[in-house]
């Protein structure tokens, strides 16, 4: 599933191709995708300006003039820029045509979204009950240790909650938890002050340094430009389980949390 630095690689990639241009056309051939795209929504942008685009946790705002424009990736969508006479394929479910150049959504699942918003998008019922942004001065030690304290969920699974904070999804979870020094098990409401600055630091970082390089590339991720992320070179633990500890040297032990790969070092991590 295309995760935060995934969706922000996305917005990147596809903002200089099409912010400040015309959408001189728009094509749906797949209308049903998790929701339904309204059938009223290509003329709503057809010949409007975009104005700018936007994240959201991992959704994307496209502003124009009279609305926003709000697009889900879900598990296994993507949005890429090609020529306007290219082909589609399979599973090319919507394109946006900026005269010589398109905005196109690939998706074989099917769970992404492509939805119109009037008014102000941040209160939008998919967005407005998401936390801060994990790269904001908002998302700090002393939020995360004071919304932790007498939690008795795996920490894990409680800094993915996106409500907590949006956009710290399996992978990068696994790897900061690793970086921590943090055993994914372990209670929420346990984690000390010190935990809790180190976490978020972490959790920073990784972040930022997947976003730097392009995202994560598993299966079916590619960024707005058909080119693949290569955060996976430099995975620490996530896909490792059984191989080598890179601190210890132990074997790293590899469960299933919330049906989710989950893989640390019993040794290094508390």
């Amino acid at each position: 599933m295309p995760e935060l630095p995934e969706v922000e690689t996305t917005l990147r990639g596809i903002a200089p191709h099409t912010v400040k241009r015309k959408v001189s056309k728009v094509v749906i051939r797949q209308a049903r995708l998790r929701w339904s795209i309204p059938s009223e929504f290509p003329e709503l942008i057809e010949h409007q300006t975009l104005l700018g685009i936007s994240r959201r946790g991992k959704y994307l705002l496209f502003k124009f003039a009279h609305g926003h424009a709000l697009i889900h990736l879900g598990m296994s969508g993507s949005l890429r820029i090609v020529a306007a006479d290219t082909p589609p394929n399979a599973h090319d479910h919507f394109d946006w045509v900026f005269g010589d150049l398109t905005l196109r959504y690939h998706d074989p699942r099917r769970f992404g979204c492509l939805l119109w918003v009037e008014g102000e998008p941040h209160e939008h019922k998919l967005l407005t009950k998401l936390g801060p942004e994990p790269l904001t001065d908002e998302f700090t030690a002393d939020y995360l240790f004071t919304r932790s304290r007498k939690r008795t969920q795996a920490v894990k699974q409680f800094i993915m909650d996106s409500h907590l904070v949006v956009g710290v999804g399996n992978i990068y979870a696994n790897e900061s938890l690793f970086m921590s020094r943090i055993k994914p098990i372990r209670k929420a409401g346990t984690l000390t002050r010190k935990n809790c600055e180190d976490l978020v630091k972490d959790i920073k970082f990784v972040l930022s340094r997947s976003i730097e390089q392009g995202g994560t590339t598993l299966r079916d991720f590619v960024g707005g430009d058909g080119k693949p992320g290569y955060f996976k070179q430099q995975l620490l633990v996530y896909g490792r389980g059984g191989e080598a500890c890179a601190e210890c040297g132990k074997p790293l032990k590899e469960i299933r949390m919330m049906d989710r790969t989950t893989v640390y070092c019993v040794d290094c991590q508390k």
